[in-house]
């Protein structure tokens, strides 16, 4: 941060102010202040990659899931610290190295020759005794097992990096296409990227039903104490962004009928449209966080083994730094070789108002939509990981049974 205000604060490290309304006439900034503006940022971009995830992991950690009560609390607390201990890529990385170091070694029929029991897929090998204790030749099973699970999720990752771009709209042309609209409620005048506030609400009054109305109905039905499983929840939310942006591409399209129809085209002039009109794909983008962002943590964070948490969250960030590089790249992508190919001038422009955004917001429904297919197969294949804490609510009925018995075969043996 010290870096970023400097880069702005410093003379030499900003270019000079430009007044002429066309931003290609401006001096651009030189290689050395855009390599320290941009430093910076990567700089920032690691240290909180490498911090937000343990944050929440740890303080996930504090409670305990055989307590029914702290369960149900746990999530509510993500602010606790500790010093690290090791690194999991460190155990994946040996698991994977062994292995590849014993291709050639068979998997024993004798269970005995494994630490703990057979196992029958190439990774095992990690923990094949061959004789050396070097611990990037020979792992525990737990380390293999834990690798395989972490391993078991990177399709369902991948999955999550196209929703993730439709985040990185929110921010940028969905607020860009703000400042073309008429922003005023009377003599008070609405900054464009306020209309973000309205995803936070959406998303915080759907987890509220979510939670209060739809699980309890969906529980009678799927016997399920979630009412859906997680990734299904994940699914609800990218069938939502198919719908964000059939929607966005319908009002983009009416914005740029009546930029036509006032001959405010090639101007670029404000349209006399309220910025309200954008409030539908706010409003649907926070609702498709409380299902798909919600989830998506929970998932990573719920599948992960228990001495890798903080990676399993980690992966939930990293699908939204993903998708927000994906983002840049398609974004600067469309607009190169829809304007190479003479489509209106391209569908991307300075001048939004002779762009066609409800050409890329159409390509962004069909992304989803193949996406969307992508991920109904990859679940196809997926096995959740068994929890432990659902184990222990069975034993805990059975325990409450047997003290509710024991009274009554006291009570008849003293009638006896």
């Amino acid at each position: 941060m010290c870096v970023l205000t400097l880069s702005v604060s410093l003379q030499p490290l900003r270019p000079p102010p430009c007044k002429d309304t066309n931003v290609e006439n401006c001096q651009k900034a030189s290689a050395l202040q855009l390599a320290v503006f941009f430093g910076a940022l990567y700089t920032l971009a690691v240290g909180t990659g490498g911090t937000k995830p343990n944050i929440s992991t740890i303080g996930a950690d504090q409670f305990d899931d055989f307590h029914p009560k702290e369960k149900g609390q746990k999530l509510s607390f993500f602010n606790w610290h500790r010093k690290p201990t090791g690194s999991p890529f460190t155990r994946m990385a040996r698991v994977i190295v062994a292995a590849l170091r014993k291709w050639k070694v068979t998997i024993p029929n004798d269970p005995k020759e494994l630490y703990e029991h057979d196992l029958e897929e190439f990774l095992n090998k990690a923990a094949v005794k061959t004789g050396s204790s070097d611990p990037w030749m020979l792992c525990t099973v737990t380390q293999v097992e834990e690798t395989k699970q972490m391993l078991r999720m990177i399709p369902i990752l991948i999955t999550t990096f196209v929703p993730s771009t439709m985040i990185a709209q929110i921010n940028t042309l969905f607020v860009k296409q703000g400042t073309t609209l008429d922003r005023h409620i009377g003599s008070f005048k609405i900054p464009p990227a306020s209309l973000a506030g309205f995803v936070t609400l959406a998303m915080l009054i759907s987890v509220v039903l979510y939670d209060r109305y739809f699980v309890r109905i969906m529980r009678r039905w799927t016997n399920n104490p979630r009412g859906i499983t997680l990734l299904q929840r994940m699914g609800i939310g990218m069938c939502f962004h198919i719908i964000i942006m059939i929607t966005a591409s319908r009002i983009e399209s009416h914005r740029l009928s009546v930029a036509k129809k006032h001959g405010l085209v090639e101007s670029g002039g404000q349209i006399p449209l309220t910025i309200f009109i954008l409030l539908p794909q706010f409003v649907l983008m926070g609702m498709a966080d409380a299902f798909l962002e919600v989830a998506k943590l929970e998932f990573f964070y719920d599948q992960a083994p228990e001495s890798m948490k903080s990676l399993g969250t980690s992966y939930s960030t990293t699908s939204l730094g993903v998708g927000n590089f994906l983002s840049s790249f398609l974004l600067s992508t469309v607009a190169r070789i829809t304007k190479n190919q003479g489509h209106h001038h391209g569908w991307i422009l300075n001048n939004l108002n002779a762009s066609h955004l409800d050409y890329y917001y159409a390509f962004f429904a069909i992304l989803n939509f193949l996406n969307l297919i992508f991920f109904f197969v990859v679940i196809k294949f997926y096995v959740y990981k068994a929890e432990v804490s659902d184990s222990m609510e069975v034993l805990a009925e059975e325990l409450k049974g047997m003290r509710l018995k024991a009274p009554s075969q006291e009570v008849l043996n003293g009638t006896s």
